[in-house]
């Protein structure tokens, strides 16, 4: 008998998108389902509390989910700890809190001030004010990785030719060249999110289920069995192929 895992993309603060993906998931294999949730679970989207509300309720109610984290995770979580909205994998050079980045809104969802002109310091204390200790220590005690026999389920990606315990969190949030362009088997077929595709695609070496929820394009949760992969849609499943 088939022993299936679910997956399901970067959700960038789109709550109803995640009900839905979570429906689509229940009609599928029921409503204990094994899901992976590949990070950034905040920024850009209007709804980043509400999302790790769900999330976070599902892990202490004992449903079978496993929620890994993103860069986007990892911006939140050093801001409320430090204030700091830099992060030297930014390749830009913008803050967490610029628009492109989507901070911004995570606070609001909180109820903090969107206001472009609020002083840094002041922004700072009524976010640790208004996120609740319990969402920070969810977002920054999430873990990197999820591997089920030859499944290797991480956010960005690996730097290949490395062991996993020689990977670095950078590397596993952050990394694109290499591993994008990475054409060789890895140990594991690797499912991912990070860059973000107009629509999920399987590369033969990984899959990339990131296909924009950050910039309005719909949430695709996945199946897998063994290799095999469907997108899970209203229709049914929906094969993902090389």
């Amino acid at each position: 008998m088939p022993n299936p895992i679910y997956a399901v993309g970067d959700i960038h603060g789109q709550f109803h998108q995640l009900e839905r993906a979570l429906d689509l998931v229940a009609a599928d294999g029921g409503s204990d389902a094994q899901i992976v949730f590949l990070g950034d679970l905040v920024d850009r989207g209007p709804d980043s509390r509400a999302v790790i509300d769900r999330l976070k309720q599902g892990q202490d109610s004992g449903q079978p989910w496993h929620v890994l984290k993103g860069n986007h995770d990892r911006m939140f979580s050093r801001f409320l700890q430090s204030g700091d909205e830099t992060d030297p994998r930014i390749l830009s050079g913008l803050g967490w809190l610029h628009t492109r980045l989507g901070g911004l809104t995570t606070l609001a969802s909180y109820g903090v001030s969107d206001d472009p002109d609020m002083p840094a310091p002041d922004r700072w204390q009524a976010a640790r004010a208004a996120v609740p200790q319990s969402h920070f220590d969810y977002i920054d005690q999430l873990p990197l990785w999820f591997e089920r026999d030859d499944l290797l389920f991480v956010h960005a990606g690996i730097l290949p030719g490395f062991d996993l315990p020689l990977q670095t969190e950078d590397d596993l949030i952050w990394i694109r060249a290499p591993f994008l362009d990475y054409p060789h088997p890895h140990p594991w077929l690797i499912v991912h999110g990070h860059t973000a595709l107009d629509h999920p695609q399987h590369f033969g070496n990984r899959i990339d289920l990131d296909g924009g929820t950050g910039y309005g394009r719909p949430l695709h949760p996945a199946v897998f069995e063994g290799h095999d992969c469907w997108l899970l849609t209203d229709d049914g499943r929906q094969p993902l192929t090389p």
